[in-house]
């Protein structure tokens, strides 16, 4: 049997493919005694709020013509974009945030840094291994390479 993610990522594709916009996630959870689905959609130039409230419709429509129902609790439809800082799950999501200004949080410090677990900077190069970024020490520019393993979040960040 599928998953809740599952069923509405395989429902909500066509709507999206009508729109020419892209899917970036999805998300059935749990918080405070209230369950939510999430849906992040985005495209060139972004997301507007109409876009977000077409989807919605459409997905909502599809959702209540299913024979049955996939989703047996109540829950709150959010269709969004994933935002000025989304996170950076996918690898295609690493690819397009190449030259951008991201925060990276590891696991674990690295050796030879300190205690240092947080890096925010300039991605500027991605493999499968490692993340590359530069970042400002006080006021010397550095590079470091980051293990992918050890990433436990990363997110594109605003630049102040």
């Amino acid at each position: 049997m599928a998953t809740v993610v599952e069923t509405v990522t395989e429902l909500v594709a066509p709507i999206l493919d009508e729109y020419h916009f892209e899917l970036y996630d999805v998300e059935f959870v749990r918080e405070g005694g209230s369950w939510y689905l999430r849906v992040y959609i985005d495209k060139d130039g972004g997301i507007t709020l109409e876009d977000c409230a077409n989807v919605s419709d459409a997905l909502s429509e599809k959702l209540d013509a299913l024979p049955e129902d996939p989703i047996p609790q109540q829950y709150f439809l959010e269709v969004s974009s994933p935002g000025a800082e989304r996170p950076l799950k996918k690898a295609k999501d690493y690819q397009r945030a190449i030259n951008q200004y991201v925060h990276v949080s590891l696991y674990a410090p690295l050796k030879g840094q300190h205690g240092k677990k947080v890096y925010e900077g300039t991605l500027t190069n991605v493999d499968e291994d490692t993340l590359t970024v530069e970042y400002m020490d006080k006021t010397r520019k550095k590079t470091i390479e980051l293990p992918r393993k050890q990433v436990a979040q990363a997110r594109l960040a605003i630049k102040f």
